[in-house]
């Protein structure tokens, strides 16, 4: 039976001048690093500036763009960046143009204060949207017709909002899970995981399917002993107990932490270390089974096509080292 074919997805990013250099990279390095990962052309995206010059951002290096943002019909969803004085660029040329293009777009999203241009072009009447944590009284009042809630990302229909650059990197982790799943959102957010000084180790920031912040420290402590035990992996019970909370409870902990069961996170763990040793060694595939965690060759077989839509040997053919895979 044929695999259904890895579809593109395409976006055009707005980058308004004065964006910090950090929003923008919030927005694009998870959709680069899942193409990375994947070896596939999962995502491309066109930068466009209002007047078709290279953005300078706050840190004085400059983003050179593909276009001049000059909507035509276009469907594919608009991400509209913005962080310093973006009122001097919220001109009426520029919010006619907002307006028109997204009668069109199948989302629209507000990347920080993003939000206040799309708000003040009318476009999220109606709608649920959050704004950076600093101006949150401000836009609410400013604008009544949005329901303003305090949230980190809000995805409401056919539009996005997010309060800030880390929010807007959970943001691109959580549409990366709809489209291809925890597995490949869980890899993706490995890439941005950070030490913070002083935090003691079970309680260190943890991949997560919409979030590389803390997370609960009995919901940290049962992701480092799921990583500690990936070739004889715990029970449901075993780990409860280890943590000390019930079954029941340590279920209800990852779905509120995380949004996803404890099994979930953890077959996602097992089986990208089984994708990387099928890309990075030669061991043999019943090999890897049993080092990740599978009592079988077919249980592993099964699992892994599920999650990745391809056999292990079809992603070693396609990614073993010296294929060209982009960095």
């Amino acid at each position: 039976m044929a695999e259904d074919p890895i579809q593109t997805t395409e976006l055009d990013i707005l980058v308004v001048p004065e964006t910090n250099l950090i929003l923008v990279a919030s927005v694009i390095e998870p959709l680069r690093v899942a193409n990375r990962v994947s070896g596939l052309d999962l995502y491309r995206w066109r930068i466009m500036s209002p007047d078709g010059l290279a953005i300078e951002t706050k840190s004085r290096i400059p983003v050179p763009v593909d276009a001049v943002f000059r909507p035509e019909n276009e469907t594919t969803p608009l991400f509209v960046l913005s962080s310093h004085n973006w009122r001097r660029y919220a001109t009426s040329a520029l919010k006619t143009l907002l307006a028109k293009s997204a009668r069109h777009r199948s989302v629209v999203a507000g990347i920080e204060s993003g939000t206040w241009l799309l708000a003040e072009t009318a476009l999220l009447d109606g709608f649920s949207a959050t704004s950076h944590w600093e101006d949150y009284e401000e836009f609410s009042s400013s604008y009544p017709q949005v329901r303003t809630v305090r949230e980190r990302y809000v995805i409401d229909g056919k539009r996005i909002t997010t309060g800030g650059s880390l929010p807007t990197l959970d943001l691109m982790l959580e549409l990366i899970r709809r489209r291809h799943g925890y597995s490949m959102a869980l890899e993706v957010s490995r890439q941005f995981i950070y030490e913070q000084g002083g935090t003691p180790g079970d309680a260190a920031a943890m991949p997560s399917t919409g979030s590389v912040r803390l997370a609960d420290p009995r919901v940290s402590h049962a992701m480092r002993l799921m990583e500690e035990h990936i070739e004889q992996p715990l029970t449901l019970a075993r780990l409860a107990r280890r943590v000390g909370v019930s079954d029941r409870y340590l279920q209800s902990l990852f779905r509120e932490t995380i949004g996803a069961p404890p099994h979930v996170h953890y077959l996602a763990l097992r089986l990208n270390a089984a994708r990387r040793k099928v890309i990075e060694t030669r061991l043999a595939f019943a090999d890897i089974a049993a080092l990740t965690g599978f009592n079988s060759a077919s249980a592993f077989a099964r699992s892994y096509r599920a999650h990745f839509r391809e056999s292990a040997s079809d992603t070693r053919r396609r990614l073993r080292p010296g294929s060209g895979l982009a960095a």
